[in-house]
């Protein structure tokens, strides 16, 4: 369980663990303990967002843990339909509140366009504008010290370069949609050129690369889970992952991280076409 304790460098000098516990869709009422779970576990970043409606818990279960603040790295996210100044202040706010928290490590913009107009035929600048307007309130928060970092999530490469357009400070990280088979190449080679890290949300495409045979043969080769294969593949890319469980086994399972993926093995993995059956992607990544 050694790589929960391990960290990635950020480029504005601080250090992020390796794989985080993700809480997206997990129901409020599961929250607290299953973070407690994880915590006990040995994770020790906490992946939340205001559209989960599961802060507070996030923020009892650090409270509770009886771990050292300063132990636990926590997320959290700006919502994708906020766009504009004012009312990036005010989200924070409300999150910084639900947490209970007296900082937050890294804060991210959930998404470049409102969630109901991702997939809808646009002009690609359309909220080009209000994005930097954004980014200019999530500096000011960072200037606050009531964050440690900010960030991005779901942005593709048009809405990075326009953000860099006019950013003063660079984004962290990038998180996006990223698995076995679907690693967004231009993202990652883009946001690798620029020091940005991705952290890899779905790294198990929400359980459908489960009965994958390839990913599951080279897992038996392993003598490891198909879920555990699939995490440490994305920490072998340089990516940090975002898996998520409720029931104390597969969180236990899933920090079980005690092996390497051979470079032949790591090649086939990053050869194979979308290992998920019938995933569902956006059409703002690419």
């Amino acid at each position: 369980m050694t790589k929960l304790n391990e960290t990635y460098d950020l480029n504005d000098g601080t250090k992020i663990p390796k794989v985080a516990f993700g809480t997206w869709q997990m129901a409020a009422e599961d929250t607290r303990q299953a973070v407690l779970e994880a915590l006990k576990a040995g994770y020790r970043h906490i992946d939340t967002a205001l559209a989960y409606q599961n802060e507070k818990e996030v923020g009892q279960a650090v409270r509770d843990s009886g771990i050292d603040r300063n132990e636990i790295y926590v997320t959290s996210k700006l919502p994708g339909e906020t766009k504009t100044y004012e009312g990036t202040l005010k989200d924070f706010e409300t999150t910084y509140n639900n947490l209970g928290l007296d900082y937050l490590d890294l804060y991210l913009v959930h998404a470049p366009f409102p969630w109901d107009e991702m997939n809808k035929s646009q002009n690609i600048e359309k909220y080009d504008k209000a994005n930097q307007e954004v980014w200019k309130a999530m500096e000011e928060i960072l200037a606050s010290g009531k964050v440690k970092s900010i960030g991005v999530s779901n942005f593709n490469v048009h809405d990075l370069e326009s953000l860099l357009s006019t950013a003063k400070v660079k984004p962290a990280v990038d998180q996006i949609q990223y698995y076995v088979g679907y690693t967004e190449p231009k993202i990652s080679k883009f946001a690798a050129d620029n020091d940005i890290l991705i952290e890899a949300y779905s790294p198990l495409a929400t359980g459908r690369m489960l009965s994958n045979p390839t990913v599951t043969r080279i897992a038996d080769k392993y003598g490891v889970s198909v879920a555990q294969l699939a995490i440490e593949f994305v920490v072998q890319n340089g990516a940090l992952p975002l898996p998520k469980a409720t029931h104390k086994e597969h969180i236990l399972d899933n920090a079980r991280l005690d092996f390497v993926i051979s470079d032949d093995d790591m090649n086939s993995l990053n050869g194979m076409k979308d290992s998920a059956v019938d995933m569902y992607h956006h059409g703002r990544q690419e």
